[in-house]
């Protein structure tokens, strides 16, 4: 079977699409041909796949071919069973009768013999030639058609349709492509299952001596070819996808040694996405295939059918999975391959995958994931081809012109060198070429990192290139000491290596700057230039793609190849899921723009970085690139920048620069910052100057008050600064209005390196906890500012910055409070008229009141003698005493009494130049204590700077010593009266009283005419506090003789007190400070002479109903009676009419009557009249009755007969049975 490999590649070559078969009977082709080509390829089939699922296949191709055709007449029987994939898949007979006879004699008997060959899927299409004006001819037609269906047709299956000419039927055509579709489906069926048969028929044998890949290959690709046909590419891909499993396993299997291949030309070009780039009867060794090629068609297969899958993310995919697997087998093989062929090869494959698979991308819709993936995988693709292509780069001598950035250091110094038999040989003419590659090690230079910073070269390489070019030569071990010590100092790259060597060792000029003969070359090891030329010369060899020859060509072509996959790897990283990795690529093309004097564009590519590395923390990686992007904007003259790149040098840890280096970062700093920028803008310098509150608890301040808040601020820089000024903002964290605070600092600051104190004058502050916001302040003309974080205290040592979650509050501002309290000493009234001391208390709460001052101001009717000296006593004697002047009502308090309770006493004097009057025993009449009251504001201020205020408004009472009372009674029949005098104490004093004299109003006189005294002089006579006590007078009525007579009489009593200032009313204050032992109480009493017979008789008349209920309405009675005739002198209360008033308490009654009115009553003695008012009682239980008042009528001309009960009892409201709930 393996013969017919050439045969069958051509076969697959020359067929695509499924054959259909056109039996033509009635020679009908001509006419119906164009119709049935039309349909094709078949819009909708339904077909079965290798599971037999049904699937659902779009646009089939397919060919009808004439049976008579020579492309299937001329096949041999044993080509048909192995090619059968080419057969047809389905046979159209094409047939026309118009005579019944001539249809059951010759066409019936010629259509059995066509169609009896069982394997063969047909169906017969009758064309009808008759003319629809002709209807016997359309009659026989259709007799014939009939007769067709008959014969030919099936209960499981009809095999005939019908066409017309003239004008087909609507559904001729759908029929059609239904049984044409069946037809292909049974027939694929079959074939499918025919060749799995003998695969697996093929596989049984795999173990066994008579075992060939060829002919299981033949079989398998037959099958895959015949899915691909029928547009079952997933089927298809199936197939190609065990066959290369077969072949790992066939070509894995150890046995007879095979050709690897790819030594022919252009077998370095990959041929991933090419199936005919070699035929397979050239690759082809006894009973398999070599694996080189092989591999590469498979692959090529199934890519293809996964672009008509429109999946160009699995090409990538299975791509780049095959790259470096594949890759891996030909380092295997390297020993026998040409000089680099590996890199070659794999920087040709992802090339030629990028290309495919963007072209069958674009245009596509994806969803963003797998659109990410596949950017990745591009990515990925280009990063491999770079890698590569700068390894060939290398060995070329290209090696100096490679940025020795960590990223290049990580992926060259892992790569392998080529690991050839031998390493390739000088050419006899290449003394030029070495002297010119000599030539450009020593003019090429490294680059000099801004800020002279000293870094070690990274390295390029796994192991010394020269060591290793020289180990792999045929007749050598290893290199020559000398030429070793060479390669180590300029690690294969340096310009300077030669210059070194040269000083060192003289003798060895000619041979490093010579060009080697061909016995030289034998005798000694190859100088770096040599293995230069000598890599370059059979890399050319190696080579056939004339783009890759060509980037290797000079030193301008491949930098642009270089930019070219740098940045084609970057730009699909930055759109799929590793962007890190396109960042990290952007400092190598940042590198390229900075080598072509392109800064604006290496400055931009930079800032990716360095932004990705300071996110990542990768402060090592960092501190390679950012001197970069500083040199960069140093020379765009991007002064902020360039500041903001010195802040982040001095930012990172100390122990990656040097000492030096760092003071050179703050120098240029401090000198931009004096100079005159042309813009100057704000600098953070958060990662630098850091600060936090020092330890222990927050500063606690009261509302309004001032402070000084210490602050700890940590200085990266390693010199001292000087900052022009400094400012603080305090955050509020929670209960302040306003957010932010800022804390001014005006004077200089200079922060050494590391820990520093500074103290700010904190001014006051609302109430809330506050935690530092932003540090900002000035070096030079440069604004800078610090924030991001409050930091906890210093650990162990002063380089320690800790943070703390949560930030910790380092100012707490309560909340408005009493800080102080101010209230009266006097807990009872003072004496009016006299001079009396008022103590105040003054207690401080938890705040010192040092330096206070006292505003005492009196309000009306109240005097403060400030003539006397101020006492200021401890709340506690042994606290302290001290006297202190008063001047303008402001008393100093002294320091002793900041932080202590005190009493300050200061003497006043309340004024009121009414006489007191006394009352009659009859009206009960209080004097009120409003009229004694007297107001005292103050205003203490106290604090730090006297910011606190507390103000207060006390009231003072003052009274008499005495309240007065009298009763005038009759003595005798004589005409002789009883004055009694009643003295009731006011104060919380004992009171003296030494002496009485009465001095009495016209209309009375005392019995002994000459003396004014009481009738029992019982003095002294001492009154305790709120104690009565009564003095006797005995009067007489007389006549009122002058115009304008005395309407009161005068009490003059002389007295004495003994009382404490800390309790009330006490001795008068002196001059000398001593206390009065006598002073005189004069009081006004209104006498009226006595009635002796009441004129009106008011009486409460019993209740008609023994039971009072609450809600129910009662009748209240009074009866009014006339006593007596009125005289000439009664008042007018005792007229005909009579205004009377209902009393009742609201919350007992409710008056549902006439509270209020006039009532007649004769004047006769006797009369009478009753009153009735209808009221309600409220509440149960006993309470008042309601009383009956005589406004008009003195109470002294009222006689209560029958008087009212005191009080009644009321019954609860009886239950409802509205609200009753049955037991």
């Amino acid at each position: 079977m393996a013969n017919y490999l050439a045969q069958f590649q051509s076969i697959k070559s020359s067929c695509d699409r499924l054959v259909v078969s056109i039996e033509d009977v009635s020679d009908l082709w001509p006419s119906i041909k164009e119709g049935l080509e039309a349909r094709l390829p078949l819009k909708k089939a339904t077909l079965n796949n290798r599971t037999r699922n049904p699937v659902h296949v779009e646009n089939l191709p397919a060919e009808f071919i004439l049976t008579t055709d020579a492309r299937l007449r001329s096949r041999f029987p044993q080509e048909q069973y192995l090619f059968w994939f080419r057969e047809p898949y389905a046979t159209i007979v094409l047939v026309s009768c118009e005579d019944l006879d001539e249809f059951k004699t010759i066409l019936k008997p010629r259509l059995k013999l066509i169609v009896q060959n069982e394997e063969k899927e047909w169906f017969i299409v009758f064309v009808s030639k008759a003319d629809p004006s002709n209807d016997q001819a359309t009659k026989m037609a259709k007799k014939v058609y009939a007769r067709l269906e008959v014969d030919f047709n099936t209960k499981k299956r009809e095999r005939c349709c019908k066409y017309d000419l003239h004008g087909p039927e609507a559904n001729f055509w759908e029929d059609l492509d239904l049984k044409l579709a069946e037809c292909i489906r049974n027939t694929l069926d079959k074939r499918v299952q025919f060749y799995e048969d003998e695969i697996r028929k093929l596989t049984e044998q795999r173990f066994m001596p008579i075992w060939n890949f060829c002919n299981f290959f033949i079989l398998k690709e037959s099958v895959a070819f015949m899915f691909e046909m029928a547009n079952l590419h997933e089927d298809a891909l199936r197939e190609y996808d065990e066959l290369e499993l077969c072949y790992s396993e066939t070509a894995g299997t150890p046995g007879k040694h095979r050709d690897f291949g790819g030594i022919d030309n252009g077998d370095d070009q990959a041929a991933l996405l090419n199936p005919g780039f070699k035929q397979l009867t050239l690759i082809v060794q006894d009973d398999c295939f070599r694996e080189f090629e092989f591999r590469q068609y498979i692959f090529a297969c199934q890519a293809k059918l996964l672009f008509k899958l429109g999946r160009p993310l699995e090409v990538a995919t299975r791509g780049h999975s095959f790259v470096i697997s594949f890759s891996k087998i030909l380092a295997m093989h390297e020993n026998a391959l040409p000089f680099c062929f590996r890199e070659v090869w794999v920087i040709t494959a992802c090339l030629a995958l990028l290309k495919s698979t963007t072209s069958h991308y674009d245009g596509g819709v994806m969803s963003p994931d797998i659109e990410r993936e596949f950017y990745r995988l591009q990515g990925d693709l280009y990063s491999l081809s770079r890698v590569k292509f700068m390894r060939l780069a290398y060995l070329i001598g290209f090696g100096h012109e490679i940025e020795k950035s960590p990223a290049n250091s990580a992926a060259l110094s892992m790569l392998p060198w080529p690991k050839p038999p031998i390493w390739p040989a000088l050419s006899p003419d290449s003394s030029a070429d070495v002297l010119a590659k000599e030539k450009m090690i020593l003019q090429s230079k490294p680059r000099e990192k801004h800020f002279n910073i000293q870094r070690k070269v990274l390295p390029l390489e796994p192991s010394l290139l020269l060591r290793e070019a020289n180990r792999r030569r045929a007749f050598l071990s290893v290199g020559n000491i000398s030429e070793l010590v060479e390669g180590h100092a300029n690690d294969g790259s340096g310009p300077d290596a030669n210059s070194r060597l040269t000083s060192k060792n003289p003798s060895y000029m000619s041979r490093t700057f010579s060009g080697p003969t061909i016995s030289e070359s034998r005798d000694r090891p190859m100088t770096l230039s040599e293995v230069y030329v000598a890599a370059e010369y059979s890399l050319k060899l190696t080579v056939s793609d004339p783009d890759l020859l060509n980037s290797l060509s000079s030193l301008e072509e491949f930098e642009k190849k270089y930019m070219e996959l740098t940045k084609g790897a970057a730009d699909n990283y930055h759109k799929s899921w590793w962007k890190r990795h396109g960042v990290v690529l952007d400092g190598e093309i940042a590198a390229l723009h900075f080598k072509k004097g392109e800064i604006d564009q290496a400055a931009k590519s930079y800032e990716k970085v360095c932004a990705l590395y300071s996110g990542e923390g990768w402060h090592e990686l960092l501190a390679e690139i950012l001197p970069n992007l500083a040199e960069c904007q140093k020379i765009l003259n991007d002064e902020a920048g360039y500041l903001s790149s010195c802040v982040r040098l001095l930012s990172l840890d100390s122990g990656l620069f040097l000492t030096k280096e760092r003071q050179l970062f703050q120098s240029e700093l401090v000198r931009l910052a004096h100079g005159e920028m042309k813009h100057p803008v704000p600098l953070d310098v958060s990662s630098l100057i850091t600060f936090y509150g020092t330890a222990g608890p927050a500063l606690e301040l009261c509302d309004g008050d001032p402070g000084v808040l210490r602050v700890t601020v940590w200085s990266g820089f390693p010199d001292e600064i000087v900052l022009e000024n400094l400012n603080l903002t305090l955050s509020a964290s929670f209960g302040a209005d306003e957010g932010v605070k800022p804390i001014k600092s005006a004077e200089k600051h200079v922060l050494k390196p590391g820990k520093n104190i500074i103290t700010l004058d904190l001014p006051p502050q609302k109430p809330g906890s506050y935690v530092l916001g932003a540090l900002t302040g000035q070096i030079g003309h440069l604004q800078f500012r610090s924030h991001g974080f409050s930091k906890a205290g210093p650990a162990d040592s002063d380089d320690f910055m800790s943070y703390e979650k949560p930030t910790r509050p380092v100012l707490k501002v309560l909340s408005p409070r009493p800080l102080v309290d101010i209230t009266c000493a006097v807990s009872s009234a003072l004496l009016m008229n006299e001079l009396q001391w008022i103590g105040l208390i003054i207690k401080p709460l938890d705040y010192s009141l040092k330096g206070g001052i006292l505003h005492i101001d009196a309000g009306p009717g109240l005097k403060i003698e400030e003539s006397h000296l101020i006492e200021i006593e401890g709340h506690d004697p042994a606290e302290g005493f001290e006297k202190v002047p008063i001047e303008g009502g402001k008393v100093a308090l002294p320091d002793w009494a900041s932080d202590v309770t005190t009493i300050l006493w200061f003497p006043v004097r309340a004024i009121d130049e009414n006489i007191a009057r006394g009352t009659s025993s009859a009206l009960l009449q209080k004097p009120s204590i409003v009229d004694g009251m007297r107001m005292i504001a103050l205003k203490l201020d106290f604090g730090a700077f006297r910011n606190q205020n507390f103000e207060r408004t006390i009231a003072v009472t003052f009274t008499d010593p005495f309240h007065v009372t009298t009763h005038l009674t009759d003595k005798s029949t004589d005409g002789t009266l009883l004055l009694q005098v009643m003295l009731q104490s006011q104060v919380k004093a004992a009171l003296n009283i030494n002496d009485a004299q009465l001095d009495l109003q016209d209309g009375f006189e005392h019995v002994a005419k000459t003396d004014r005294q009481p009738t029992f002089r019982t003095f002294p006579l001492v009154i305790s506090p709120s104690s009565k006590a009564g003095i006797l007078f005995t009067v007489s009525l007389s006549t009122i003789e002058e115009e304008t007579p005395q309407q009161d009489s005068i009490l003059n009593l002389k007295y004495g007190i003994s009382g404490n200032r800390t309790v009330g009313a006490h001795a008068p204050i002196l001059a000398n400070g001593e206390g009065s032992e006598e002073m005189v109480f004069k009081v006004a009493l209104a006498l009226q002479r006595p009635v002796l017979d009441p004129c009106v008789a008011v009486g409460f008349l019993p209740f008609s109903s023994d039971c009072l209920r609450v809600g129910q309405l009662v009748n209240v009675r009074w009866r009014i009676e006339r006593l007596k005739n009125p005289e000439t002198d009664v008042s007018a209360s005792c007229r005909d009419e009579v205004l009377y008033e209902v009393e009742a308490q609201p919350q007992n009654w409710m008056v549902a009557g006439r509270k209020r009115g006039h009532v007649s009553l004769s004047t006769a003695q006797g009369s009478r009249i009753e009153i009735t008012v209808t009221c309600i009682p409220l509440v149960s239980g006993y309470v008042h009755p309601p009383q009956l008042g005589l406004p008009e009528v003195g109470e002294q001309n009222i006689s209560c007969n029958p008087a009212g009960p005191h009080l009644v009892c009321v019954l609860p409201p009886t239950l409802s049975s509205s609200y009753c709930i049955p037991a």
